[in-house]
């Protein structure tokens, strides 16, 4: 059994950055693309960035482009999500996400649809204030 653990979430004003952390248990971290994802109240859980594998291929939703960036380290079984220039509206619970799927492990592409995502971690909360 998988098991995600996310750290790095808090609070801080609108131009700041975060660096979230998810550290995976149970299997083999370098058999699944990983992704983060997040929901904001109200809202449904959205795709914000995946990696692949190896690190060698990653993939954003555009919102995020150019201001986040997703990186692993498979020696400590950990993925990371660096948040630079972020806005209120990136206020959301952040999810980390696993994905045996050729598309997550290939390519870092990773979704919302029925049976993409094996796991899911708990979630850490980020807030931006204005």
């Amino acid at each position: 059994q998988v098991q995600l653990a996310e750290s790095g979430g808090g609070s801080v004003q609108a131009g700041g950055s975060l660096r979230l952390s998810c550290v995976q248990s149970g299997r083999t971290f370098s058999n699944y693309g990983m992704g983060w994802f997040r929901q904001a109240p109200a809202k449904e859980r959205e795709f914000v960035a995946g990696i692949n594998w190896s690190g060698g291929s990653t993939s954003y939703a555009e919102f995020v482009k150019g201001r986040f960036t997703i990186s692993r380290d498979n020696t400590k079984n950990t993925v990371y999500l660096q948040m630079n220039s972020l806005k209120p509206e990136d206020t959301a619970v952040y999810y980390c996400a696993a994905s045996p799927s050729v598309a997550a492990r290939v390519r870092g592409v990773l979704s919302n649809s029925p049976g993409d995502i094996n796991y899911w971690g708990k979630g850490t909360q980020v807030t931006v204030s204005s």
